[in-house]
């Protein structure tokens, strides 16, 4: 009898797995919000200078998921719209926010230094990371990630502006370059493919 209590328990577990296995096989795929990059690729590493006057590595932020934008601190629209959307995916994140690095990384070497940089983020958020270098050292990066940039004289008082690429870059937590979205992505799409990258992988 004792056995037979033993045999239907051991029954029991292992429908249960079964059920489980098969609900994990059907159950949809996950469709990602940005632009996949799809087999993913080893994202380029580099080595800049934070609004602290601190090295900033890539590769040291294994581990966490890094949102790379590049602007610059006197943009009128496309850079602020962008850190604030940022602003509201960290807020969005709550607790999972420790994992994900928000980085500006800036197109205009010649006006961003750490100063400036630092007073521009700290208007958004102050765990923002503010990146700037040598234009030599920046141009590899830009290249590296397929990032436009030109200086565009408008003739007035303010000095000239720049035009470029405004996408912003999912790098995850293995250091694969994953993921860009457009400018004016909702905020909310990418906070879901965040959180789903902290959560399954």
């Amino acid at each position: 009898m004792k056995s037979r209590y033993i045999l239907l328990g051991l029954g029991v577990l292992v429908g249960v797995a079964l059920i489980l296995t098969g609900w994990q096989y059907f159950q949809p795929a996950y469709t990602f919000r940005g632009s996949l990059i799809d087999p993913p690729v080893p994202a380029a590493d580099f080595e800049l200078t934070d609004q602290h006057g601190q090295t900033f590595r890539l590769s040291e932020h294994n581990g966490k998921i890094v949102l790379l934008f590049f602007g610059y601190t006197n943009c009128p629209d496309v850079c602020p719209l962008t850190l604030s959307e940022f602003k509201r995916i960290k807020a969005s994140l709550g607790s999972q926010a420790s994992d994900v690095r928000f980085v500006f990384i800036t197109v205009d070497p010649e006006r961003d230094t750490g100063e400036v940089l630092g007073q521009y983020i700290q208007n958004f958020d102050t765990d923002f990371v503010g990146l700037s270098g040598e234009r030599e050292v920046l141009e590899g990066v830009w290249k590296d990630y397929g990032v436009y940039q030109a200086k565009q004289d408008v003739g007035s008082a303010a000095g000239y502006l720049v035009d470029h690429t405004a996408r912003t870059y999912l790098v995850d937590k293995q250091g694969n370059w994953r993921l860009t979205y457009p400018f004016e992505m909702d905020p909310e799409d990418i906070t879901r493919d965040v959180r789903h990258l902290l959560s399954n992988e």
